[in-house]
């Protein structure tokens, strides 16, 4: 063998050096970004150790009132946990979705809670450390919720033994964290690693960052078929009126002849045509906070540095106008990501975590067709993703035909639950939706297989409100 030049001797050990984290910037500490110094957010009702028990239902086959209840501060993050008496010793985790901008945190309880006690689970949810859009701290704090339950217990005077499975369940961002959560790159990377037993996430932010990337893409499309196609894209605030009232008559349910088009691009970016879409723009009102959140930086409120935003894969599509369409992407304004805006991190998870399809248990996705504000797309990014990791053998989707953002019935939710559990108990894989052909997709009864209009006494004023407008719309399935 040949003896080796010094030099590159000396290259090959400073390699080996960096792969190892030794030496020069990976001893670097990371650098911070705005999320990291808003540190004003206060547990609401710091104090307290418990919570209100369920309200009894016609329903109920046990007392809902002899559950234990315990609320507190982990780590600057509120908590719930219950455990009925006659806990079946499995823990479900619950991740709620965006709670918005301001400094209080608040607890959720998940909305199958009934379901839970009643069926002897143990369930326990975060309000997580911040708010914002922060998934990242969302998985480190449920993560930690679920690492610290026995011994929260044991200071309760209830000793436990430890779960036997752990499930995860969430909606909207919270769907996101739950794919997070179960990612191979979360067992990785998370400072608080949990390895869940199986994931029910629900209106879910599955595409992770392409979600803004969609809010981009509508921005320019709304912004070139209106006519200001070169304002620049951050100075929104400064175009809005003038692109609202080319678009629309009354926002956004009554669009002018050249809104008809933006609508029909804005259908076939969330999903392509499918059933409820219109009802979902007209009743629904989940467009409405995409309208709202249009002339961002690309930083996602700060939760980034740099910008993610890249709409250069994106064809715009006037259904039916060729011509129109090609117009369109000629003119529209093309934003590329900074490619180490969202990098893996030494410190823990990315700032904004994957969901890459890099999974190895039971998963089971709900989300409504109408949904425009975490669009069905997600679903479908998801769908290609998992199969590209070779891991579709764990993945079930199912299309509910609600017309808004996360209006399922606690029916549906229920019993994409007890499939999930079913499945991971060594039943057979259960049945779901292809979300991926186009036809399918389009045929007037798609969702219908899972839909369960039915409502208990847990189901929300809204959701009642929307299923209402779907069957004075006529479009409920036949039964």
């Amino acid at each position: 063998m040949r003896s080796m030049h010094p030099m590159f001797l000396s290259l090959l050990a400073a390699a080996a050096l960096a792969a190892c984290g030794g030496g020069g910037d990976d001893d670097a500490p990371e650098e911070t970004r705005l999320q990291d110094s808003r540190n004003s957010f206060v547990p609401a009702d710091a104090s307290a150790t418990t919570f209100a028990a369920l309200q009894p239902a016609s329903s109920d086959t046990v007392d809902n009132t002899t559950t234990s209840r315990w609320s507190g501060v982990l780590n600057g993050a509120a908590y719930r946990i219950e455990v009925p008496a006659n806990w079946n010793g499995r823990l479900v985790m619950y991740a709620h979705g965006y709670a918005g901008e301001g400094n209080a945190l608040n607890v959720t309880n998940p909305s199958i809670r009934r379901y839970l006690v009643q069926n002897g689970y143990a369930w326990a949810a975060s309000s997580y450390s911040k708010n914002y859009y922060d998934v990242r701290v969302g998985v480190e704090d449920t993560n930690a919720l679920a690492l610290a339950f026995n011994r929260i217990a044991t200071a309760n005077g209830r000793t436990l033994a430890a779960p036997t499975r752990m499930y995860i369940t969430g909606h909207s961002m919270g769907g996101h964290i739950t794919a997070a959560a179960i990612e191979q790159e979360a067992l990785e990377d998370a400072n608080n690693k949990v390895r869940y037993h199986g994931a029910v996430p629900m209106c879910g932010v599955m595409g992770d960052t392409e979600l803004f990337d969609y809010f981009a893409g509508a921005q320019v499309a709304a912004q070139v078929l209106a006519g200001v196609p070169n304002s620049p894209f951050t100075s929104w605030a400064t175009v809005r009126d003038q692109v609202t009232a080319t678009l629309f008559t009354a926002f956004p349910g009554t669009p002018t002849a050249t809104g008809v088009k933006f609508m029909s691009v804005v259908e076939n970016l969330t999903g392509g045509d499918r059933p409820l879409f219109d009802l979902g723009v007209a009743f629904g009102g989940s467009f409405t906070p995409v309208w709202g959140v249009f002339g961002g930086d690309g930083t996602v409120n700060g939760i980034l540095n740099k910008s993610l935003l890249d709409t250069n894969r994106f064809t715009y599509t006037i259904t039916g106008d060729a011509a129109g369409s090609a117009a369109l992407n000629a003119a529209a304004q093309k934003l590329t990501a900074t490619p180490d805006a969202n990098r893996e991190r030494r410190d823990g998870l990315r700032w904004i975590p994957k969901a890459n399809g890099e999974i190895g248990i039971p998963v089971v996705s709900l989300h409504t067709l109408g949904d425009l504000y975490v669009p069905f797309s997600m679903q479908q990014i998801y769908k290609r993703r998992v199969v590209a990791q070779g891991n579709d053998r764990w993945l079930v989707q199912r299309a509910i035909r609600g017309i808004s953002h996360c209006d399922f019935t606690v029916a549906e939710q229920e019993e994409a639950f007890a499939a999930m559990v079913q499945w991971e108990q060594g039943g057979a894989k259960p049945a779901g939706d292809d979300v991926l052909t186009a036809a399918t997709v389009a045929a007037p009864t798609y969702g219908c297989t899972y839909t369960r209009d039915t409502l208990g006494q847990d189901d929300s004023t809204t959701t009642r409100q929307l299923r209402g407008a779907i069957a004075q719309a006529g479009a409920t399935c036949p039964r």
